[in-house]
């Protein structure tokens, strides 16, 4: 596997992240004859532009790249592992019509296939994604999942057992997303195969009954889930690598004789897969992977920018008021994804800090929120406009409180650092405690130390005291994982987030302060242990 990476801070990241990566400039893409196919793969997509401040990602580079592997004479073919129409800004007012029109226009130069993610269906009714299906031209895919909107052509588009020949050769893909208990969404318009494996296999053995050159895996599942799906390798040669989404930063698991190689790229298009096919002289497909950094040292697509400059005059015609002003950063805030997703973070514990007082005073004892709630991929810094809170939020956020012992809200916790990888949504930004954890114990074990501030200093949380919690009602109703007491009584969904956060920046304003600060490294909110430390915290 190459990679092509920027020296950034962010390529340094993923640079330590994906050891095997080595850097080169975009112009040195490997153009060596005999590769038939290219595939370009992209994952959880939510702006028609460029994210921090334009200089990463964007679907305008991502043309770039297709039109540099076609002028080397590559076939090139895209594949998107869900999560488009929703949530942003801009799906609040056209329900995904903007992202659709620019995964076409990326079709229209290398045919594109989806499987739909979990936010495909974030409405609880079918009428926008019956749109969003009928109005995009890229195929749409899926073996796990059956769609019953009433419209019979519009449930047939999402289709099953997917072969497509190109450059002569038949390949099968099969697509999966993933189940309301790992994130995904529960509708009435929905219907799910439970068994991931079970699924692949399934459709696995019928693309070998059709005599396939190559099987590729689509998905929108956790990262554990893709690896057992790609273990079907040992029993299935012509699975070659799994490409998915779901998981918001870069991740790579390398193939092996019993394991198809899996691949996931960062979300916005900061980082996309390139996977070049090759057969040899007796038809027995390889790969090489390579990971692109898309980042200022990749133009963007001038016949592109022309949809996202569109969009963004529509957004501002609807909304003039966003480039307002409504207060000031005193520190550049921390919102991208690489960060508010895997660690503490500053815009983290700025809204964090603002849930505590949604009920009153005093402020209750313990806050957190899901980082996917969060969903600016962006820095805050400067001028804080209404544009910085609406893309934060790109759905409400009602707030909750109940009483826990220290035990129960411990065991609580446990859920947000569930898993394997980083960048995940159900990843907690904290206010009222500080945590110390180690990824390498058993899932619900991982939490070393958690510790409440006291009046001379801090102190390890009370398992039998009971302590006043605020979290997000999504999370109180067990989103992403959660699993709050059941006998413990909550309170009514009130005070929406947004608000509370956009009220304390117009009083600070008001004042002539400014808010946020850097997270302290000597005194972190969540710490994770190193290998040779039997604590974070002394």
């Amino acid at each position: 596997m190459k990679s092509i990476l920027k020296r950034s801070a962010l390529s340094i990241f993923v640079a330590v992240l994906l050891s095997s990566c080595a850097a080169s400039p975009v112009g040195d893409i490997d153009a060596t004859p005999g590769r038939t196919i290219s595939f370009l793969h992209l994952n959880d997509t939510y702006r028609v532009g460029a994210v921090e401040d334009g200089n990463r990602g964007g679907f305008g580079r991502v043309t770039t790249i297709i039109r540099t592997l076609q002028a080397q004479g590559k076939t090139v073919r895209l594949l998107h592992g869900g999560d488009f129409l929703y949530p942003s800004l801009e799906s609040q007012l056209w329900n995904g019509e903007q992202m659709v029109e620019g995964m076409n226009f990326m079709h229209e130069l290398a045919p594109m296939f989806v499987v739909p993610g979990n936010h495909e269906f974030d409405r609880r009714t079918p009428e926008a994604v019956i749109n969003a299906i009928r109005q995009s031209k890229f195929e749409w895919l899926a073996d796990n999942l059956r769609l019953a909107t009433g419209v019979a052509e519009i449930d047939q588009r999402l289709r099953s057992q997917f072969i497509v020949e190109i450059e002569g050769r038949k390949i099968g893909i099969f697509a999966l997303t993933a189940l309301p208990q790992d994130g995904g969404n529960s509708r009435d318009y929905l219907s799910y195969e439970s068994d991931y494996v079970a699924a692949a296999e399934r459709v696995i053995k019928g693309f070998e009954a059709a005599g396939v050159d190559l099987i590729i895996g689509l998905t929108h599942l956790l990262l554990a889930d893709d690896i057992k799906v790609a273990e079907l390798k040992a029993k299935h040669p012509k699975f070659l690598f799994v490409v998915g989404g779901h998981d918001h930063e870069p991740e790579h698991e390398v193939g092996t004789d019993s394991s198809a190689e899996v691949m996931k790229g960062a979300s916005n298009a900061r980082n996309i897969w390139q996977i070049d096919v090759t057969f040899n002289s007796n038809d027995v497909p390889s790969i090489e992977t390579t990971m692109i950094a898309l980042d200022t040292s990749v133009e963007m697509d001038a016949e592109y920018q022309v949809i996202a400059d569109k969009w963004r005059d529509r957004l501002l015609a609807k909304m003039p008021f966003l480039t307002s002003r409504i207060g000031e950063a005193a520190v550049p805030l921390d919102g991208r994804e690489v960060a508010i997703r895997s660690a503490e973070s500053s815009w983290g514990n700025f809204i964090a800090d603002q849930m505590r007082g949604a009920f009153g005073q005093p402020p209750v004892d313990l806050a957190f929120i899901n980082s996917g709630t969060l969903r600016i991929d962006d820095y805050i810094a400067g001028d804080i406009t209404f544009e910085d809170i609406g893309r934060t939020f790109g759905f409400s956020s009602f707030l909750g409180y109940l009483q826990m012992t220290g035990a129960e809200f411990r065991t609580t916790l446990e859920a947000g650092y569930r898993g394997t990888g980083l960048g995940k949504g159900y990843f907690p930004q904290i206010s009222g405690f500080r945590v110390c954890i180690d990824r390498d114990r058993p899932n619900g074990e991982r939490i070393v130390q958690m510790q409440v501030p006291t009046a001379d200093g801090w102190a390890d949380i009370d398992a039998d005291r009971e302590y006043s919690v605020v979290a997000p009602d999504y999370l109180l109703r067990g989103g992403d994982g959660y699993e709050f007491p059941q006998h413990r009584e909550r309170s009514r969904p009130a005070s929406e987030l947004k608000y509370l956060v956009m009220d304390a920046i117009i009083r600070a304003q008001a004042a002539g302060a400014k808010v946020g600060m850097l997270v302290d490294p000597k005194n972190p909110r969540i710490a994770f242990r190193s290998a040779n430390a039997e604590r974070c915290f002394n």
